[in-house]
């Protein structure tokens, strides 16, 4: 009677793997089943629209705008005289964000203690730091003119914190060049 009670104590304990064959197979499926499950997740979540030959992503607008220049040079004529500002034009467009709150250190217009040792240095070195830059200030203040129009804005604000600069002339072979070649033009 011992031995019945015991051989069914045994086998409720036994699992559903009985022999070494059932074990490896388990084994493996073990690490098979996972890796399958993963491979298809990135399938799945890889799976979408992907721009193919035939598609808006070849189209000539969408491959000039990607190898578009990140820059482009504008080229101005010098001999448009009529087109230049005046250096209180330069001035209120560009030099006056800083220059009439005085930030980053830029002396205020018409401070003249201020604009004193500047002046000393002389236009051609006023109009130097203005045209390349100096601290805190960027080349042209930031703006885009052409030479004489800065040099009017370096007048027109030194003039009115002291200073007795003339106003830069025109270039005369810019606009000297321009009647003559429309002249001996063919018509």
């Amino acid at each position: 009677m011992s031995d019945a009670p015991h051989d069914a104590g045994h086998e409720a304990h036994e699992g559903p793997i009985k022999t070494p064959k059932q074990l490896i197979w388990t084994v493996v499926a073990s690490f098979i089943v996972p890796i399958l499950i993963i491979i298809l997740l990135v399938n799945y979540v890889a799976m979408g629209d992907k721009p193919a030959a035939g598609t808006a992503a070849l189209q000539a607008e969408a491959v000039a705008k990607r190898i578009a220049p990140v820059g482009r040079v504008d080229l101005k004529d010098a001999s448009d005289v009529a087109a230049l500002k005046t250096g209180e034009q330069v001035y209120q467009a560009v030099c006056s964000a800083c220059h009439n709150s005085g930030a980053a250190g830029a002396p205020k217009l018409g401070d003249a203690a201020a604009w004193a040792p500047r002046i000393k240095t002389g236009y051609d070195a006023l109009l130097n730091s203005a045209l390349k830059g100096k601290g805190a200030m960027g080349a042209q203040g930031g703006g885009d003119f052409s030479d004489v129009e800065i040099g009017r804005a370096v007048v027109y604000l030194s003039n009115q914190s002291g200073a007795k600069f003339a106003e830069p002339a025109v270039p005369a072979a810019a606009g000297a060049s321009a009647p003559s070649a429309s002249s001996s033009a063919p018509k």
